[in-house]
């Protein structure tokens, strides 16, 4: 692993000498696609000629996705990573490379970069994907991290968000909303902490919903489930930015409808005691907090006897017609619209 005591300004190195520093340690565990990793212009992926080629990207800047004040750099390399895989699992497809690249500040040292690094390595060794490439460049606004991910899949596995059919089952992983409040906890002591530097911040009994924020998990036990169930979902998305956004674009692309139960909406504990702690619905959360990437999905009706037991999934509502529009059922019965509140990269 990266390992230097002191501080090394970033000019020490230059650009390719940053780049073989902290590439040096990068293992290749898929080799029978990874042809051609770094050192290259470009990386040479190679699969059979019955799968396809999943590849996404994604961007992390500095004061919009991500504060230093209190994400660790190891944790925010590691989520980085994570977050990007979510997406090819979103398409019931298997991980298998990423692409890093970054532009820093020259208040960013070559131990800081390290550190990002460490945390995006160690996520590469646990999901067991290869670091192929990527680029460096220098930045004037802080750090940018751009992540692309590349997977693969049979073509008849791809699972699209437009496929989600009327009687189908609403289903998602995990539980929501604990991200979203972890990062509520991580704020409240950031302020404190800027009002008052002597003190320690207050963390106990959180540790769950904070590292749903700092070090969310991509669901690629699930895609392996999936399989071993022989079940497709015939739509699916990850939740990035919020429950309620998210079901509108499957919705959306699907031409189809939905009742959601708000009974039925996984919650942690530690998520529901926070929220009601912050005077805050624990409910709205879930549907509107985001970054909880777990898997959102529908299933046909027929399929409900091989996932009605299976504590990695929880069916929350079915799909309607399109005229029926998307409601909320709330616990008293009542029937509400579902409008998206969740993440807006411009707003």
């Amino acid at each position: 692993m990266l390992e230097n005591s002191g501080r090394t300004e970033l000019t020490s190195l230059g650009e390719f000498g940053l780049i073989n520093h902290l590439t040096e340690h990068v293992e290749i565990y898929n080799p029978e696609s990874s042809l051609k990793g770094i050192g290259d212009d470009a990386a040479v992926i190679k699969y059979d000629n019955n799968k396809s080629t999943l590849v996404s990207t994604d961007m992390l800047v500095e004061g919009v996705h991500f504060d230093l004040t209190y994400a660790p750099l190891k944790h925010l390399g590691y989520k980085a990573i994570a977050v990007n895989l979510s997406d090819i699992c979103a398409m019931n497809g298997t991980p298998k490379q990423v692409t890093v690249s970054i532009a820093a500040s020259n208040r960013f040292s070559v131990e800081a970069l390290e550190e990002l690094y460490a945390g995006m390595l160690y996520a590469c060794k646990k999901y067991k994907v290869d670091l192929v490439g990527g680029d460096t460049t220098s930045s004037t606004s802080g750090l940018i991290i751009s992540i692309t991910a590349i997977g693969e899949a049979k073509q008849e596995d791809i699972v699209y968000r437009n496929g989600a059919k009327e009687k189908d089952l609403v289903c998602v992983t995990g539980d929501l909303g604990g991200a979203y409040m972890g990062l509520q906890i991580l704020e409240r002591e950031k302020f404190v902490f800027k009002d008052n530097p002597q003190l320690q911040p207050d963390l106990e009994g959180n540790d769950y919903i904070l590292e749903r924020q700092l070090k969310p998990e991509a669901r690629v036990d699930i895609i392996e489930l999936f399989k071993n169930l022989g079940i497709k979902p015939t739509s699916m998305i990850d939740v990035s930015d919020g429950l309620a956004s998210e079901l509108m674009h499957l919705c959306t692309q699907s031409g189809v409808g939905c009742e959601l139960y708000e009974d039925k909406i996984p919650l942690d504990p530690q998520t529901f005691d926070r929220a009601r702690e912050f005077s805050l619905d624990p409910t709205v959360c879930a549907l509107s907090g985001g970054e909880d990437y777990e898997l959102l999905f529908t299933l046909p009706l027929s399929e409900y006897d091989k996932i009605k037991n299976l504590p990695d999934f929880t069916i929350i509502g079915h799909i309607t017609p399109k005229s029926s529009g998307l409601n909320l059922i709330a616990k008293a019965g009542t029937s509400h619209p579902i409008t998206a509140q969740g993440w807006n990269s411009f707003k």
